[in-house]
C-alpha cells in the first residue's frame, strides 16, 4: 500500500505544440509586413502567403483581422514585460543600477528586435488600431513608469538625496524613451547608436550628480 508509484509526466501535446508555433509564424509574419509596409499592406492573403500556407490557416488561428492584429499587440506586450523582469526586477541590484537597467531594457528591446518596436508605433500611430493598443500596451506602461518613480525614490532614500521630483523625473524618462521609439522609427536613417541612453543619463546627472555621470 505505502509503495506507491511515481505519476508519470504527461505527454507533451505535440498537436498543441505545431498549432502554437503555426500562429507564431503568422504573428512573426504580421509584424514583418507592418514593419515593412503599414497596417493597410497587412491582409489575410498577405500574410499566409509569408509563412507559406493557406489563408484558411490564418483564418482558422485568429478568425479576423483585428483578432490578428490584437495577437500581435499581446505578443509585443508579452515579450517587453519578460525583458523588463529579467532586467529591471532584480532586487539583488542597488536601486541606481536597476534605474539605469530600466533605460537599458528600452534600448536593447529597440536594438535587438527593431521590427518589433516598428510594428508598435505604427499601431500607436493609427486611429483604427490606437484604442486596442492603448487596452493592451497602457497598463503595462503605466507600471513600467510607477517601477521607475519607485526606483527613482529608493535612490533619493538610499543615497541621502533631498527634494527630488520622483513623479516629474519618471514621466520625463517615459517621454525620452517613448519619443525615441517613435523618433528612431519615423527617421531610420537619421538613427544615432545610444542617443537615448546619453539622454536619459543626461537627466539623471543632473538629478542624482554621485551615482551618475553624462559622460
Amino acid at each position: 500500500m505505502g509503495d506507491d508509484l511515481p505519476t508519470a509526466a504527461a505527454p507533451p501535446d505535440r498537436r498543441r505544440q505545431r498549432g502554437d508555433a503555426s500562429a507564431q509564424r503568422i504573428i512573426d509574419a504580421t509584424i514583418e509586413v507592418i514593419a515593412d509596409e503599414g497596417l493597410a499592406a497587412v491582409t489575410m492573403q498577405r500574410v499566409a502567403a509569408k509563412v507559406g500556407s493557406s489563408n484558411a490557416l490564418v483564418v482558422f488561428h485568429f478568425g479576423s483581422k483585428d483578432n490578428l492584429f490584437r495577437a500581435v499587440l499581446q505578443f509585443l506586450s508579452d515579450q517587453f514585460e519578460l525583458l523588463w523582469a529579467e532586467m529591471v526586477r532584480t532586487p539583488d541590484l542597488p536601486p541606481d543600477q536597476r534605474l539605469l537597467a530600466a533605460i537599458d531594457c528600452a534600448q536593447h528591446f529597440s536594438r535587438q528586435h527593431p521590427n518589433w518596436v516598428s510594428a508598435w508605433v505604427v499601431f500607436g500611430s493609427d486611429r483604427r488600431t490606437l484604442q486596442v493598443d492603448r487596452m493592451i500596451s497602457l497598463p503595462n506602461d503605466l507600471t513600467y513608469k510607477n517601477e521607475a518613480r519607485d526606483l527613482i525614490e529608493d535612490v533619493a532614500r538610499s543615497y541621502g538625496y533631498v527634494d527630488i521630483d520622483a513623479d516629474t523625473l519618471a514621466e520625463s524618462l517615459n517621454y525620452l524613451v517613448q519619443g525615441a521609439w517613435y523618433w528612431d522609427n519615423a527617421n531610420p536613417d537619421a538613427v544615432q547608436q545610444g542617443a537615448m541612453r546619453k539622454g536619459a543619463l543626461m537627466l539623471l546627472s543632473h538629478v542624482f550628480p554621485r551615482h551618475f555621470s553624462a559622460g
